[in-house]
């Protein structure tokens, strides 16, 4: 059956002129149909690239309006309506505004994992891999960092002559591993390397052998000598190293871990996008989309 649904898949997205963006949070069964795979901004990067008139995003929303905002002219879709991001949500552009009065010296510094509106208020935007170094670019020795504090802090333990502030609470998923969660896998796995991604909590963070974007994690685990790793992001990756490395162990940190958003979409959610039938297109008013914009252009000339 599912073999039957992804060789549907195929077909019509080539008949229609679609392409395909997959999370790495996804699905394998998802991935395997997909045209590109990895991060949020890497993703619509592609999307941007790529000629065809349609794309589908399965992700959640905020990946799916970040690939408008870089293709304005193609259709995009998200793949399941209800898909969206607890951090990206947690912040509202009004309360953004009245930081900023409160802070008018600081430059305002986006996760890109925020939505479209709050771009439309900050300065740059950042990812989990370009953080630092974009930090580091920004003239200003002020920065007000949204909407991850663990991120944020994590960004600026390596940047200390530059003064941050954090405005949000960040990702619910990845605050739920604790120090505990590692004590405790470290003692089943006392070989294993620990890989974390930077939006886990600070005590977790401090005790990784390596921090690092969702990619940056899977390449340093493909790459290094070690043949055990405990796994400190979304479940999925723990899943997806042990199928492209079967001659290492990945363990999760935490079996807690999972993101209940990126796991709603289906492989048949996917076909009905295809079809016409399913998700939601992606709808930005112009003027909105070209000044959240103007926070990604700055991401690209500082990093």
């Amino acid at each position: 059956m599912i073999k039957d649904i992804q060789e549907k898949i195929l077909q019509l997205k080539k008949e229609k002129d679609i392409c395909i963006l997959a999370h790495c949070y996804q699905n394998p069964e998802i991935l395997e149909v997909a045209d590109f795979t990895g991060d949020s901004y890497a993703l619509a990067v592609k999307a941007a690239q790529v000629t065809a008139g349609t794309v589908i995003m399965c992700g959640v929303r905020f990946m799916a309006e970040t690939v408008k905002i870089l293709s304005p002219d193609k259709k995009v879709i998200l793949s399941h309506p209800d898909a969206g991001c607890p951090m990206a949500e947690q912040l509202d552009k009004d309360l953004v505004i009245q930081a900023k009065a409160q802070l008018p010296d600081y430059t305002v510094v986006a996760y890109v994992n925020t939505t479209t509106d709050l771009k439309t208020v900050c300065d740059v935007c950042v990812t989990s891999s370009s953080a630092v170094t974009i930090c580091k670019n920004i003239e200003n020795d002020k920065i007000l960092f949204l909407p991850d504090p663990q991120l944020g802090n994590w960004t600026a333990s390596q940047i200390p002559e530059k003064t941050f502030k954090i405005l949000g609470a960040g990702c619910p998923t990845h605050c739920q591993m604790t120090k505990k969660d590692v004590e405790k896998a470290k003692a089943a796995h006392p070989n294993a390397l620990l890989l974390v991604h930077p939006e886990c909590r600070e005590d977790v963070t401090k005790e990784a052998d390596y921090a690092g974007s969702t990619t940056g994690i899977m390449n340093y685990a493909k790459s290094s000598t070690a043949k055990e790793f405990i796994i400190g992001t979304e479940n999925s990756i723990t899943t997806h190293l042990q199928m492209e490395c079967p001659d290492k162990k990945f363990y999760p940190l935490s079996k807690e871990c999972i993101c209940p958003n990126m796991k709603l979409t289906t492989l048949v959610d996917v076909l009905d996008c295809c079809k016409g039938t399913g998700g939601e297109e992606i709808v930005l008013e112009p003027e909105t989309a070209e000044r959240a914009k103007k926070c990604i252009d700055e991401m690209i000339r500082l990093g």
